[in-house]
């Protein structure tokens, strides 16, 4: 396994763990953007936050075992779509934080996403994306 393809799948497992800590800490009721979408999906929030989130963790290994893996031409816009998103909560959760001065569900994942995002983008930019 590449570098690129290991630490995409480290973004995939660290977005895993991020959606158990907004879900232990309830983001779909203290976050508007997640009652948003989670009603979206459901009427109840945390039912549409918890389908929301397995859609998106499940989609990510999708996205690791076909075209990252088998390194499709697919693989970069898909790797780069992880790093826009992962970037958002790298940057937002911290900021929200900062604004309330009080733990905001998904906090302490977040750095992990935002050093790996930077990373993967990274990798993305020097072309390792499709390497051998």
């Amino acid at each position: 396994m590449t570098r690129f393809q290991l630490s995409f799948l480290a973004l995939v497992a660290t977005q895993a763990a991020h959606s158990v800590e907004e879900y232990v800490g309830r983001l779909y009721d203290v976050f508007p953007p997640a009652q948003f979408v989670s009603g979206l999906i459901s009427q109840d929030h945390e039912r549409g936050f918890v389908i929301f989130n397995i859609a998106l963790v499940t989609f990510g290994l999708w996205c690791f075992v076909w075209p990252v893996r088998k390194k499709w031409l697919l693989a970069i816009p898909l790797a780069w779509f992880w790093v826009v998103i992962e970037l958002i909560n790298g940057i937002g959760h911290p900021l929200w934080t900062l604004t309330v001065f009080a733990y905001t569900p998904g906090v302490v994942t977040a750095p992990i996403l935002l050093i790996l995002a930077l990373y993967v983008a990274s990798q993305l930019r020097a072309g390792h994306a499709l390497s051998k």
